[in-house]
């Protein structure tokens, strides 16, 4: 039977032994969820409704279930879908088979669409089956496809890819060529950004939310953004190149897959952009 982790703080609220060290849960709720001996725990008992309600958000995006209660404890209202900004929304229920990666809800006029994917839940499904269902499926890369084919059968959603990342999502229907920006609609585009994989992509909603899948995060701990070298998969040079791309796209906010998630002005937002690239670039010249 898996234990709570020893360097967990005292109290209700602990995480086992089994945790991954995805840090999903330390994205989910930056400071009450650390990482110490290779896993995260909780650095303090969440005491604040909201601090509750992010402890809460931490055990159901957990994909080994490894935060825990040492005894019951009713889920308040509002824990996922999670608010994130105008028709965003966090799904949670994170996958195993997407390495934990967040997954997003964009509320559209002409048809909701899912940024990569959860894995297969009946809260999800009954939530998208309220806000009138799924029309599109948009995966950044072929590492966080989770159930997305599951999803796409149920609601008949179209499922959008790069041709490069297709092999591991041959039920896409909508396969993204080159290296220029497609338009998915009037206020949706796909922008290619070869590095973490080959087919990576990022999708640009409404000018000012950015889905960035692996390719951008924020780190809470450094405060600013990063790119994850050791788990680029494709080409860092090419990853390095892809973000200099979207210097020329205006945005507000940032909707990593793994990592965090960030609402900065968007002369903020641009200039902390072209240092990471810059600090990319000379981690790539040693």
């Amino acid at each position: 039977m898996p234990k709570p982790h020893p360097a967990n703080a005292p109290g209700n609220w602990y995480i086992d032994t089994r945790c991954t060290d995805c840090a999903a849960a330390r994205t989910i709720a930056p400071g009450l969820i650390v990482e110490r001996d290779g896993q995260s725990v909780f650095a303090r008992q969440p005491q604040t409704p909201e601090e509750i309600r992010l402890a809460w958000r931490a055990r159901l995006i957990c994909p080994t279930a490894s935060v825990r209660t040492a005894k019951s404890e009713e889920m308040p209202d509002g824990v996922f879908p999670e608010f994130m900004t105008d028709d965003v929304y966090r799904l949670g229920y994170n996958a195993e088979s997407s390495y934990s990666a967040h997954s997003f809800l964009i509320r559209r006029k002409t048809g909701n669409a899912m940024v990569d994917s959860p894995r297969w839940t009946r809260s999800v499904v009954t939530q998208l089956e309220a806000w009138g269902g799924l029309g599109d499926i948009l995966l950044t890369h072929y590492d966080d496809i989770a159930d997305a084919a599951r999803y796409a059968k149920h609601f008949g959603a179209r499922v959008t890819i790069h041709k490069w990342d297709r092999e591991r999502a041959p039920f896409a229907d909508n396969l993204l060529e080159g290296r220029e920006p497609i338009a998915l609609g009037d206020d949706l585009l796909a922008i290619p950004v070869p590095g973490h994989t080959k087919g990576s992509v990022v999708y640009l909603y409404d000018r000012r939310c950015l889905f960035t899948g692996d390719s951008l995060a924020w780190d809470f701990e450094a405060r600013d953004f990063t790119a994850h070298r050791v788990y680029c998969w494709y080409s860092w040079e090419e990853q390095t190149k892809s973000l200099a791309k979207l210097l020329d796209f205006p945005f507000s906010s940032v909707f990593a897959g793994h990592g965090g998630s960030k609402d900065l002005p968007p002369p903020e937002m641009h200039d902390r952009l072209s240092a990471l690239i810059k600090r990319m670039a000379n981690a790539a010249s040693e």
